[in-house]
């Protein structure tokens, strides 16, 4: 088995279905930080390194996976650097529902606290802090 270094790889982007490009530009930029960008004329959300690519209304992509993305069926964690409780006062600042959480996560990262919440179209949104676990990997 080659080791990890063998490999030149690393994220950089994945696909989700928007159905209100005004709502979903807002929500992302306000609540999760989103750097809105266009590329060829569509839409992206750009965070640091990574993106998230947009499919949405007027949007004919391809090539599509075998079941493409639909709204609401998207399940992504962010990084929140700084303690969890300033990401569910963020949250609650910008009007947005908690579903659950803190909890226990494991990440990319180790162990973290994550709190669970939607985006405008039901996808499951976690936030995930590694900088107040106490907790040995």
């Amino acid at each position: 088995m080659a080791s990890r270094a063998s490999y030149p790889v690393r994220f950089d982007h994945c696909v989700i279905h928007v159905s209100d490009w005004e709502r979903s530009n807002r929500f992302y930029s306000e609540v999760l930080g989103a750097e809105l960008i266009s590329v060829n004329g569509r839409t992206a959300y750009r965070f640091g390194t990574t993106q998230l690519n947009l499919h949405g209304p007027g949007v004919s992509a391809g090539p599509l996976a075998k079941l493409p993305v639909q709204p609401g069926n998207s399940d992504l964690c962010f990084v929140w650097e700084g303690p969890i409780t300033a990401a569910l006062e963020h949250l609650k600042s910008k009007g947005v529902a908690v579903e659950l959480g803190p909890v226990l996560r494991a990440g990319a990262q180790g162990t973290g606290k994550s709190v669970y919440f939607r985006d405008p179209d039901g996808s499951l949104l976690e936030f995930i802090s590694y900088s107040d676990v106490a907790v040995e990997d």
